[in-house]
Formats: C-alpha cells, sequence, structure tokens
C-alpha cells in the first residue's frame, strides 16, 4: 500500500525526505527520477574521487621543416669552425712564445734552438739506424762525415790564406777512412803515413809550379797544415771504424758519441740555466765552469748507465768511461775553438743552421775515438755475464 498523500497519482516518484519538495534533477535541469528508477536518491552518490595527477606530456618526435636539416648541418659548420679558430689562436700563441724563448737563446748562446734540435735528431737517427741494424752501413756515414769535414776545414784554413789542396785531401782521406774498416790495423797506420805524405808532396811540387813567390816558410806552414789535415779529421774518424770492426764495436762506438753528445749537452743546459764564471774567456768566452759541472755529472750518469745496460760492464768502468770521454771531449772543444779564433771565425761554415759546421759537432767526438778504443781494449773483457 502506498502513501498518496504527497503526490498526485500511482506515477508519481516518491521524494526523499532530505530532498525537499521537488523532484531531484540533473545540474542540466533534466528530472533523475521516473519510472526506470524510482526513488533515486542523487545525494547517495558517492563523492567523484580526486583525478590522479597529470603527468607531462611525452614530448613527440621533432619533425623538422624541409631546410631545417640544413640549418643544423650550418650551425655544426659554424660551431667547428669557432673551435677550429681558437685552436689556431692557441697555436699560434704557443709559437709566439717558443720563438720568443728561442730568440733569447739564440742572442745569448748565438745558436738557433730549434732548428739545432731538428738537426741533431735527423743526425741522430741516421745514426742509430747505421748501428743497430747493419754495423757495416757506418761506414758510408763516417766516410761522409770526414770528406765533408776535410772540405770545411780546407775551406776555413783557404780562407785565412793558407794553401789547402782540396782534391788530394779527398783522395787521401777516402783511403784512409776506408782503410780502418777493411784493412788490418798495421796498415792503417801505413796508410796514415802515406796519406800524410802525398798530401804534402802534392803541395810541395803545386808550389814549385806556381813559382809564386811565397817564402819558405810559408811553404812549410802550408805543408804541415795539409798533414794536420789528415790526422786531425780522417785519422780521428778511421779510429771510429778501427772500434767498429771490433766485436761488439758497434755498441762502444754508440755509447762514446751518446757520452760525448750528453756531455756537450749538459754543458749546454747548466751553462745556459746557470752560467756566470767563464772557463777559458780568451778561447771560448761562453763556456762556464757551471756548464763543466753539468758536463760531469750528464757524462758519468750516461757512462755509468751504458755500461751497466748496453755494454754489461760494471758500472765503475762505465764512470771511468764517462770521465774519459768528457775530458777528450772538452779538449776537443776548446781546441777547436782555438783553431777558430786563430782563424778568426765564429763557426767553420753555417751549413747545419744551428749548430754552424759539421765540424762544430764533430769537434768533441772525433778526439773521444782514442780514448774510446783504449778502453774497449782495456776492458772489453770484463764483461759481466
Amino acid at each position: 500500500m502506498t502513501d498518496d498523500s504527497h503526490g498526485d497519482g500511482p506515477d508519481t516518484p516518491s521524494t526523499s525526505p532530505h530532498a525537499g519538495d521537488s523532484p531531484a534533477t540533473s545540474p542540466d535541469g533534466v528530472p533523475l527520477g521516473d519510472a526506470a528508477f524510482p526513488g533515486f536518491d542523487a545525494t547517495s552518490v558517492p563523492p567523484r574521487p580526486a583525478l590522479p595527477a597529470e603527468e607531462a606530456p611525452v614530448a613527440a618526435p621533432l619533425i623538422t621543416a624541409p631546410g631545417s636539416a640544413a640549418l643544423d648541418h650550418n650551425a655544426i659548420r659554424e660551431q667547428w669552425r669557432a673551435a677550429r679558430d681558437e685552436f689556431g689562436t692557441h697555436v699560434s700563441h704557443a709559437r709566439d712564445q717558443i720563438d720568443l724563448a728561442n730568440e733569447r737563446i739564440k742572442e745569448r748562446t748565438g745558436r738557433d734552438l730549434v732548428l739545432a734540435i731538428v738537426i741533431g735528431l735527423a743526425f741522430g737517427a741516421a745514426l742509430l739506424a747505421s748501428l743497430l741494424f747493419i754495423k757495416i752501413l757506418f761506414v758510408p756515414f763516417a766516410l761522409a762525415a770526414a770528406l765533408l769535414g776535410v772540405y770545411e776545414l780546407s775551406l776555413a784554413l783557404r780562407g785565412s790564406g793558407r794553401r789547402v789542396d782540396v782534391v788530394p785531401q779527398f783522395i787521401a782521406a777516402a783511403f784512409l777512412v776506408l782503410s780502418a774498416y777493411f784493412l788490418d790495423l798495421w796498415l792503417v797506420w801505413v796508410t796514415l803515413f802515406l796519406a800524410v805524405a802525398f798530401v804534402i808532396v802534392w803541395r810541395l811540387m803545386a808550389q814549385m809550379i806556381a813559382k809564386d813567390g811565397r817564402t819558405y816558410g810559408d811553404i812549410l806552414a802550408d805543408a804541415v797544415i795539409g798533414g794536420f789535415v789528415q790526422i786531425y779529421v780522417p785519422f780521428l774518424a778511421a779510429v771510429a771504424l778501427i772500434l767498429l770492426g771490433q766485436e761488439g764495436g758497434e755498441w762502444w762506438v754508440l755509447s762514446f758519441i751518446a757520452i760525448a753528445v750528453a756531455a756537450d749537452t749538459g754543458a749546454y743546459a747548466a751553462g745556459l740555466a746557470f752560467g756566470r764564471h767563464p772557463m777559458a774567456p780568451r778561447i771560448s768566452p761562453k763556456k762556464t765552469w757551471e756548464g763543466f759541472g753539468g758536463a760531469v755529472i750528464a757524462s758519468i750518469a750516461a757512462g755509468v748507465l751504458l755500461a751497466i745496460y748496453l755494454l754489461q760492464l760494471p758500472w765503475w768502468i762505465g764512470a771511468v768511461f764517462g770521465v774519459s770521454i768528457l775530458l777528450s771531449a772538452t779538449l776537443g772543444d776548446l781546441g777547436e775553438s782555438m783553431l777558430k779564433r786563430d782563424l778568426g771565425i765564429k763557426d767553420m761554415s753555417s751549413w747545419l743552421p744551428g749548430h754552424g759546421g759539421l765540424l762544430d759537432r764533430l769537434d768533441s767526438i772525433l778526439p773521444s775515438t782514442i780514448p774510446a778504443l783504449c778502453l774497449y781494449f782495456l776492458f772489453s773483457s770484463w764483461t759481466v755475464l
């Protein structure tokens, strides 16, 4: 039984006592109660749950318009150009700094340091290649150095007024150098005598043909100087080849040259950094006692290391080796400086930029061949097994 006291008929929906007198409607004014849903109470609908937090939208793949790839390529090119220009600026700045330092060193020592290093490395590479692989390859190397040294010295002497015949000097030097490697030791001494006699006789005969009125003293000086050229350059180079021809001699040749170079380098570096007290101002004003101290340290260290790791000798023999080469190299350097001062020249030639002439680099190596050969015969049997 239904209660009709509040409705107009049986089809009239009943309302909730909490809904008021008007039927429940939607926000749009549409009645929510009808015959299909009698007694629908809108207030009984649970509250709407909170919406989840919105996630950041995923960026869609960038679709570039036509021509945008070219724009990106241009941007990359501009960045590359900027990086290249910056690198070029740094390189130019570093080069300016090196040139400035090189000029300061050149003003102090009279040598172009950069060129000196490059040429020194080139000669060192050729020397190592000739000694490490096939030692006979050192023979043409030594022959070329001897002939070039003879030519330099002959030109320097002729520039001072001496009569030196270049062609006979070349012939005698070639025979003397080659005999040291291919002939017995006693024949080398015979070849030396013949070479000296050959250039002296040639000079005397040339003077007789010339009849230019030179004094007896000048003629005798020319003859003696011609013989000196053969002894100073080809014979000392021949001694190096005598050492090369011995068993394991290539390692001794490499060692004494390395010690001479180390002494020269140590003297140069120490003299440049600490040089204050001239060693022989009348002969070579730029040589200092501080530089000599650097040469002592470098030569002894090189001698000890080479004796232990290359020659398989006790360390004290390496120290003796280093001191011996140091003394001969220093005397050879001072001797050549005295010769150049007597001739009134600064360098033997200008063929090697940063070094002067070839003899300016061989002045300490050539005299060192004598103690190196003597020490070989004295200590080669002390090899550490």
